[in-house]
């Protein structure tokens, strides 16, 4: 697959990661989807943040180099976007949402690094995913 159309798949991924922990949270406190993108620009705008300090469109499937700067982003200017414009942060929170971001956006990373190891294993037969996933 052509780098660029990677690092896309990639930052949509990363993107709809962080909607669905703003979705998740929002619903297990019981709190109307109708503020979602209250929640949502800081952890988005961390992401981005994250990609760009990372230059993660070089790797974007990479765990190290593109996974946990844009993890790392997402939770920490995330939170610190969430404090500046008056939302909560109880420590509670940020331990919450380190460990549910970094699930997510690490999460699929391993599942990919899998399945790229799995489809490198037979020479002539790639998996499920090999096609799709192998660099051109």
């Amino acid at each position: 697959m052509d780098l660029r159309l990677r690092a896309l798949v990639a930052f949509v991924i990363d993107v709809a990661a962080v909607a669905v922990f703003v979705v998740l949270g929002r619903a297990s406190h019981h709190e109307s989807q109708a503020e979602f993108a209250v929640t949502f620009w800081p952890f988005a705008t961390g992401l981005v943040v994250g990609w760009a300090a990372s230059r993660a469109w070089r790797r974007p499937f990479a765990i190290v180099r593109a996974g946990v700067p844009a993890w790392v982003g997402t939770v920490l200017i995330g939170m610190l976007l969430r404090a500046v414009s008056g939302q909560g942060v109880e420590v509670a929170f940020v331990i919450v949402a380190s460990l549910v971001v970094a699930a997510l956006l690490l999460g699929w990373r391993f599942l990919v690094a899998a399945l790229e190891r799995s489809a490198g294993r037979g020479a002539n037969t790639p998996g499920p995913v090999g096609f799709f996933l192998r660099r051109r």
